[in-house]
């Protein structure tokens, strides 16, 4: 075993806002939204920062008077990134992952968390937000990833692990079987955002692209993303109709009861896409981890999220035998990219890291992207 420690930048400043600056000005915005005479009074928790990369998320509880009557709501605010507190993406749409939550509570019995209140303009944070109930759970860790292990993920049995698993691939199932999704979410399609391309996997992999440019800004260009993205420009699947992709379909982005979901959060990569995109993503963030793990001599977790297996759970539930997941693999592994990329500039922005010599070396999943790029003769 490897007495390497683990990279100090899975754990991520994201935010510069001031605490009570936010409490008082929800306070003042809440009194406005409630009926009058609410007085609403938020008490602020510790940020979730067990997960995720790109998003704030507070915690708190609001306690009002509804007709006189004392109440209380604990509810997650997800709040847009500041520009100067350098976001992942290159944009933030907040008020669609808002509604893209709402119509997937509303079309589904999939656990998306109720969506509360919206502030879409950013006049009372700086940047937009929207409330959701706050629902218990317990969720894969990210910070440290769950393939190190000592979590209750990895210390459950493999038969726990894989009933996990299954029920999860439930959840995607489920989300793509809304009817007429490309009308129903066509601000989703990533047209809207003025990427171009024949296809909605054209105009996904064109967002990408964009995405990869942004974070050249930053610490400069990436001969292995280069490659990546024009392996997958001249090797464009054909696919099947578009359905609703959560985006984001890792399992450390839902919060289980037992290992059943209770609720699937971070919408903020939703959008309309072919069915491999989720299988692809779902897959390749464990690989992610796993990769991670190994690197640092540790076991891993190599009986989890393997393709075939979430394939064949996937056909088990829907009737439906996706594509080879490869080309959406790669498509993942530049995405991943990105994602580094970005958190990386924002650790130089916040004094965290040091500006990198080389812009690859931020890749914790390096030695998996070029793997896979050797595989498929980029």
């Amino acid at each position: 075993m490897s007495d390497a420690p683990p990279p100090a930048d899975l754990a991520l400043q994201r935010t510069s806002r001031d605490a009570d600056g936010v409490r008082v000005a929800l306070e003042e915005w809440l009194a406005g939204v409630l009926p009058p005479g609410a007085g609403p009074r938020v008490t602020l928790h510790e940020g979730v920062d067990s997960n995720g990369m790109s998003s704030e998320t507070v915690v708190l509880d609001v306690a009002w008077l509804h007709d006189g009557a004392p109440r209380v709501g604990e509810y997650v605010v997800r709040v847009a990134p500041a520009a100067a507190d350098v976001p992942v993406f290159p944009d933030y749409r907040l008020d669609d992952q808002y509604d893209a939550m709402r119509l997937a509570r509303e079309l589904t019995d999939v656990p998306v968390p109720r969506v509360r209140w919206l502030e879409p303009t950013g006049d009372v944070l700086g940047t937009p937000f929207f409330f959701m109930d706050r629902v218990p759970g317990r969720v894969p860790p990210d910070v440290l990833p769950y393939t190190f292990g000592d979590n209750w993920f990895a210390d459950a049995t493999a038969v726990n692990r894989g009933r996990l698993q299954r029920a999860t691939v439930e959840v995607i199932a489920r989300l793509h079987g809304i009817p007429e999704a490309p009308e129903r979410f066509a601000f989703l399609d990533p047209a809207r955002g003025g990427h171009d391309g024949d296809t909605v996997l054209a105009r996904n992999l064109a967002r990408t692209r964009a995405w990869y440019e942004f974070g050249a800004q930053g610490l400069g260009r990436s001969p292995l993303v280069e490659r990546g993205l024009a392996w997958l420009a001249a090797n464009e699947p054909a696919t099947d109709a578009p359905v609703l992709c959560w985006g984001d379909a890792r399992i450390g982005n839902v919060l289980y009861d037992g290992f059943e979901p209770a609720a699937v959060l971070d919408w903020e990569m939703a959008t309309l896409g072919p069915r491999e995109m989720d299988l692809a993503w779902l897959v390749f963030a464990h690989r992610v981890f796993d990769e991670i793990a190994t690197a640092l001599g540790l076991p891993g977790l190599p009986d989890v999220l393997r393709p075939d297996d979430v394939v064949a759970a996937y056909a088990d539930r829907t009737g439906v035998t996706v594509g080879d997941l490869t080309w959406h693999q790669v498509h993942a592994a530049v995405q991943w990219c990105c994602v580094f990329l970005r958190t990386s500039v924002r650790q130089v922005h916040f004094g965290e890291i040091e500006q990198p010599e080389d812009v690859e070396s931020v890749y914790h999943h390096r030695p998996l992207v070029e793997r896979l790029l050797e595989e498929v003769g980029a």
